[in-house]
């Protein structure tokens, strides 16, 4: 009997026949969910959070609080699995197509995204997704991967690691000397200068969780293309993005940025339940790489391994999905998600993004003794401020606002600055709030 989903990774030489599964599983699930709310205004966004309510809360880019429509699919899928976890499990991921909850997700990302389900890899975090894009590619000694400095520890050192074992070099440059009065020409003259022959990879950072830079990918993607028309097909200098901070809080199509491959967390601006990401790319950028973890939702790599042979179509995004048993019921609500971001619109989202932080900068502006360093420009910002106030620390400001009950953070970089962030869930109020509380800190 040839391989089938049905068989991978059953057990016990297991044989399901149909009067012994689920009624359509996913149709059951989304039985037990409440529909999606009307989200037409900032109040209802706001009441589908269990944030505390008296605290502001200005860190919710860190790690998601679940809205109620993740909160009830997260759910739903649970109480599915607890209730017949073998045959959920076998239905949802290894049967039929139709059936297949990780390409129901992959088609919720992919609208999001502006591309297409088999274009999107399903990860734990922006971290793995890094690493498996960088320990994937076919680089060799005498190849250079190009980052910037102002990338996070985890995008520096996914890099560091492979280049370990593949033998090619990393070269880091800076893209500004001053984030505030960085512009977008600068930036890209940057890069254009930056690019050596030996350049295969650029790797950058769409919004900095350092000082709220927003670099201006599709730019930076547009001066690479130019560099790329000079070159040949396996000299051409790929662009990987790191979008964990940019995804769900900018209006812009990822497929359509110009990048080779772009790695996100979702459950940050996304609001997707914690542990879940993608990596998106196109199908002859996937084709380039090594699959670095074994994957359960490529069936050809299972026929392969069953018939000791190498699997006989190029890596896609489904086979660079890491395999193992996870956490389901959170990678399966993901598309809630996506969904609720689609229903309160993307271009809607980031205005109100743009207007909060916007706010938010200007009133630090104006504050005495405070040094912004997030441009003010909207083109180069997205919804994380970065400043600091002359006297105190990054930590110390954050702890005196903590003491007021307003929720601030601190950017883990060798030079680090006390960060204001509003999301969906925050208003103008809370905004000035926060402002008055860095003014009064400044007067003392």
């Amino acid at each position: 009997m040839s391989p089938s989903r049905r068989a991978f990774l059953a057990f016990n030489g297991a044989t399901l026949g149909a009067s012994l599964l689920p009624r359509g599983l996913l149709a059951a699930v989304e039985s037990r969910a409440a529909p999606m709310p009307r989200l037409d205004d900032w109040g209802k966004i706001r009441a589908q959070f269990r944030l505390v309510p008296d605290y502001v809360h200005l860190a919710g880019f860190y790690i998601a609080s679940h809205p109620a429509p993740v909160r009830a699919a997260i759910d739903a899928f649970r109480q599915a699995l607890d209730e017949n976890p073998f045959l959920v499990v076998e239905r949802g991921m290894f049967e039929t197509e139709a059936e297949n909850l990780q390409s129901k997700v992959r088609g919720d990302v992919a609208a999001y995204l502006g591309g297409r389900p088999e274009e999107v890899a399903l990860t734990p975090n922006t971290t793995t997704g890094l690493a498996l894009v960088y320990h994937g590619l076919p680089l060799k000694p005498g190849d250079e991967v190009l980052v910037t400095t102002h990338d996070h520890y985890v995008h520096h050192e996914a890099i560091r690691f492979a280049t370990e074992r593949n033998g090619a070099s990393v070269r880091k440059f800076a893209l500004f000397d001053d984030a505030s009065s960085a512009t977008a020409g600068g930036i890209v003259s940057r890069v254009r200068e930056a690019i050596r022959p030996a350049t295969r990879v650029l790797g950058i950072t769409w919004v900095h969780s350092s000082t709220g830079m927003r670099l201006p990918v599709r730019a930076i993607a547009d001066a690479l293309q130019e560099v790329n028309r000079q070159r040949g097909g396996d000299e051409r200098v790929l662009l990987v993005v790191d979008g964990v901070h940019g995804l769900g809080a900018v209006d812009e199509s990822v497929a359509a940025m110009g990048c080779d491959f772009f790695s996100s967390g979702a459950h940050k601006w996304m609001f997707a339940p914690r542990g879940t990401g993608i990596v998106w790319a196109r199908a002859e950028n996937w084709a380039r790489l090594k699959p670095v973890i074994p994957s359960f939702s490529d069936l050809e790599a299972y026929r392969a391994w069953m018939d000791d042979r190498a699997p006989a179509s190029p890596t896609n995004a489904r086979r660079a999905t890491p395999g193992g048993f996870l956490a389901y019921e959170h990678q399966w609500a993901m598309g809630a998600a996506f969904r609720m971001h689609q229903q309160m619109g993307r271009a809607r989202i980031a205005a109100r993004i743009r207007e909060l932080n916007g706010r938010c900068k200007a009133g630090l502006a104006e504050v005495r003794g405070v040094k912004l360093h997030t441009p003010l420009d909207p083109a180069l910002s997205a919804g994380i401020c970065c400043f600091e106030l002359q006297g105190l620390s990054p930590d110390a400001v954050v702890q005196a606002l903590l003491s007021r009950r307003i929720i601030a953070s601190t950017s883990p970089y060798k030079v680090s600055y006390a960060r204001l962030s509003a999301s969906v869930f925050n208003t103008p109020k809370e905004v000035d709030t926060a402002v008055a509380a860095v003014r009064t800190l400044a007067a003392a």
